[in-house]
C-alpha cells in the first residue's frame, strides 16, 4: 500500500490540507451504531486528518475517504493471518496514518484494537519494555503491529508476554488480502481496549463497547463541544491516551471534522509550534492538560503578537487538575493574539467512562470557586472564603446527558451541595469492565452499576468541582491534607515549575505519618540547593500547617501517567524502593522533563 504520508487525494492540490467542511455532505454528529458506520459516512466527504512534521511542515494528508480505503484493505490483510473475530491486535499508537489504518481496520475485521504507547517512559528501555509486556499480557494479545523504530523494544515486550506475532506496518501491508467477506463489529459488540492512564506494573485494559464509544462521541460532539460544520480541530495529544484517541481521532471522524495533528514529541520540543499552527490553520478547537498551556505560554515569548488565535472558540482542559492560575496566565499572555478567556472549556473524564463525564458549556466563562482550606480539610465542606487560607478550584461543568453522577461520603450516603465526597458515575459510556479482570472490575463497579472514579469533589450549582484523588489524601494528625495544596504552593517558588513537586505521606520509625515532599532540582550549586530546600519547607508549613521532609531529587525523576498526570503512588513507591534517591550527581537538565512523560 502506498504510504499515506505521500498520498494526497480528495483534498485539492498536492500540499494542501483537507477542507474544514463538507459542502455537499450534511454533518452527522455520531448518529451511527458503530465506528465503522461512522467512517463509512465520513468517507463520503472531503474532510480528514493532516499530519505536521516537528518543524511545522505539512507532512501528510489523509482524507476520510482514503482512510476508509486503507482500513478496509488492512482489515483483509489482518484476516489473512487467520485471526478470529474478537481477537486482540495491539498497535503502537504513533501519530500518523498507519496507526489510523490499523485501528479502523480492526473495526472492519471484527478485531479488538489495543493502542499501546509509542515512546519510552522515563525509566528508559527496560521500563518501557516492561510496561508494554504488561499491557500485551493483560489483553492476551497474540498479534502486535509497530513501526520500525520500536521493533526491537516491542519484540522483547511481546516475547515476555507470550505474544507470538510482531509485524511492522510494512510487513503487514505486504500481506495478501483475505478473500473472506468483511463483517464489521455490530452495535452490540466490543470496539477496543484502552489502557487507563493510571496503569503501572499491572496495567488494566478498559474494554469499551461500540455502544459506549458512540454514546460518548455523540455527547462530546453534540452537547460538549457543540460542533458546527465549520469547525477545525488541532491536537498534539498522544493517541494511546483516551483524550487523544477519543477526543481527536474517533470523535472527529464520527463528526466529519478535519483535524491537524502534531506528534506529542514534536510538541515537547517546540510547545509554541502548537500555537503557531493553530494560528495558520484558523483552528477552532483544541485540548490540553493545564501544563500544556503553561509550557506554550512560557515558550512563545515575543512571537505572541504575530499570532491570530481569534478563531479558537474551544480551548479545552482535561487530563489533570484544572489550574486556574495557569489558565489566567495563558489568557493574559496570549490576549495580544486575540485569544479569548471564554474559549477555555474545563472538563472531567476518564478512560473507564470512555472519556467525557462532564463539560462546561462552550462560551461560558470559567467559574473559579474560592473556598476555606480549613473547612475543606477538617469538615469535608467547600465553604466560600476570600481569606488568607483560601484556595481555588475550577468548576468542570454539568454531567453529560444521560449520565448519573453522585457524590457520596465514606458510608455511601449521597451528599448535597458543597459537601466533599467520592465521585460515582453511571452512564451509557461506562466501560464494559477491565478485560479478563473481574476482580478489578468488581472493585470499582458496584451492583448498582455506578463506577467509583476514585476522585474527590463537590457540587457547585449543578457543576462538578474536582478536589483531587481520594487515594492521594494525606492523613496527618487527624487532618485531611490535599497533596495538591503542598505541590502548588511549592511550585510557585522560582525556579520550580508545574510538575516539579510530589507530596505524600511515609510512615516513620515511630509509626507516624511523615509528610514527604520530592522536589526536582536543576541547580548545581550546593548553597542554592539548600536554600531551595529551606524555601520549600517554609512554604509547606505556611500553606498546609505541617512540618515536612524535603527531598531534592534529580530532574526527570518524578513519574507521570500517560496523560501527563503526576503519579504520586508511583513516586512514593520509587522513593521507598530507592529508585528515586536524594540528589547526588549535580548536572544541568533539559527543559522538557515534564512533557517527556506524556509522549
Amino acid at each position: 500500500m502506498q504510504s499515506a504520508l505521500k498520498r494526497i487525494t480528495d483534498a485539492g492540490t498536492a500540499g494542501s490540507v483537507t477542507p474544514s467542511s463538507n459542502r455537499s455532505l450534511p454533518q452527522n454528529l455520531a448518529g451511527f451504531g458503530t465506528l465503522a458506520e461512522g467512517l463509512d459516512y465520513a468517507a463520503r466527504g472531503v474532510t480528514g486528518f493532516n499530519f505536521y512534521s516537528p518543524r511545522g511542515q505539512l507532512q501528510g494528508v489523509l482524507p476520510y475517504a482514503e482512510l476508509r480505503r486503507q482500513a478496509v484493505s488492512t482489515a483483509r490483510k489482518l484476516l489473512s493471518l487467520g485471526l478470529r473475530r474478537g481477537d486482540r491486535v495491539a498497535v503502537v499508537a504513533e501519530t500518523g496514518p498507519e496507526f489510523m489504518a490499523v485501528f479502523f481496520g480492526c473495526q472492519y475485521a471484527g478485531l479488538i484494537a489495543c493502542p499501546i504507547p509509542f515512546t519510552m517512559y522515563i525509566g528508559g528501555r527496560d521500563s518501557y519494555v516492561g510496561r508494554v509486556a504488561g499491557m500485551l499480557a493483560a489483553a492476551k494479545v497474540q498479534t502486535v503491529v509497530t513501526g520500525e523504530d520500536l521493533l526491537g523494544h516491542i519484540s522483547e515486550g511481546a516475547a515476555r508476554a507470550g505474544a507470538r506475532r510482531v509485524l511492522t506496518h510494512a510487513e503487514l501491508q505486504a500481506l495478501p488480502e483475505a478473500a473472506a467477506k468483511l463483517e464489521p463489529f455490530r452495535v452490540d459488540e466490543d470496539a477496543y481496549i484502552q489502557y487507563s492512564s493510571g496503569s503501572t506494573s499491572s496495567p488494566k485494559g478498559v474494554l469499551i463497547s461500540q455502544q459506549a464509544i458512540m454514546s460518548n462521541t455523540r455527547g462530546i460532539l453534540r452537547d460538549g463541544m457543540r460542533i458546527t460544520p465549520e469547525d477545525r480541530a488541532f491536537s498534539w495529544l498522544p493517541l494511546y491516551h483516551d483524550m487523544g484517541l477519543v477526543g481527536f481521532c474517533l470523535s472527529a471522524a464520527m463528526g466529519q471534522v478535519s483535524v491537524d495533528f502534531l506528534a506529542t514529541a514534536s510538541f515537547a520540543r517546540r510547545p509554541a509550534l502548537w500555537l503557531k499552527l493553530m494560528s495558520d490553520n484558523k483552528s477552532t478547537i483544541t485540548y490540553s492538560p493545564s501544563f500544556g498551556y503553561d509550557l506554550a505560554a512560557r515558550r512563545i515569548n515575543g512571537e505572541a503578537v504575530t499570532l491570530d488565535l481569534s478563531h479558537l472558540r474551544i480551548a479545552g482542559i482535561g487530563g489533570d487538575m484544572v489550574r486556574a492560575d495557569v489558565l489566567e496566565g495563558f489568557a493574559a499572555h496570549l490576549s495580544v493574539a486575540g485569544f479569548r478567556p471564554e474559549a477555555f472549556l474545563p472538563s472531567y473524564g476518564m478512560a473507564e467512562t470512555t472519556l467525557a463525564i462532564s463539560v462546561v458549556d462552550p462560551g461560558k466563562a470559567i467559574r473559579i470557586d474560592t473556598i476555606d482550606r480549613h473547612a475543606l480539610k477538617h469538615e469535608g465542606r467547600a465553604v466560600p472564603s476570600q481569606g488568607p487560607s483560601a484556595r481555588s478550584f475550577v468548576a468542570c461543568g454539568r454531567p453529560m446527558p444521560g449520565s448519573a453522577v453522585e457524590i457520596r461520603d465514606g458510608r455511601g450516603n449521597v451528599l448535597g451541595a458543597r459537601a466533599v465526597g467520592r465521585i460515582f458515575v453511571n452512564s451509557p459510556s461506562r466501560m464494559t469492565g477491565y478485560y479478563h479482570n473481574d476482580e478489578a472490575t468488581a472493585a470499582v463497579v458496584g451492583q448498582d452499576g455506578f463506577l467509583d472514579t476514585g476522585d474527590m469533589g463537590y457540587w457547585l450549582d449543578g457543576e462538578i468541582v474536582i478536589t483531587g484523588r481520594a487515594k492521594d489524601l494525606i492523613l496527618h494528625n487527624g487532618r485531611n491534607i490535599w497533596p495538591q495544596d503542598i505541590e502548588w504552593a511549592a511550585e510557585q517558588i522560582e525556579p520550580l515549575r508545574d510538575g516539579d513537586v510530589a507530596a505524600f505521606a511515609v510512615e516513620n520509625d515511630a509509626g507516624e505519618d511523615e509528610v514527604t515532599v520530592l522536589v526536582q532540582c536543576r541547580m548545581q550549586d550546593k548553597a542554592l540547593i539548600e536554600a531551595l530546600r529551606h524555601d520549600v519547607s517554609a512554604v509547606v508549613h505556611r500553606s498546609a500547617g505541617v512540618e515536612c521532609k524535603v527531598v531534592m531529587v534529580p530532574p526527570k525523576s518524578l513519574p507521570f501517567t500517560s496523560s501527563g498526570k503526576l503519579s504520586r503512588a508511583a513516586a512514593k513507591q520509587k522513593f521507598l524502593s530507592g529508585e528515586i534517591a536524594e540528589l547526588s550527581v549535580l548536572r544541568p537538565a533539559a527543559d522538557l522533563d515534564r512533557v517527556g512523560a506524556v509522549h
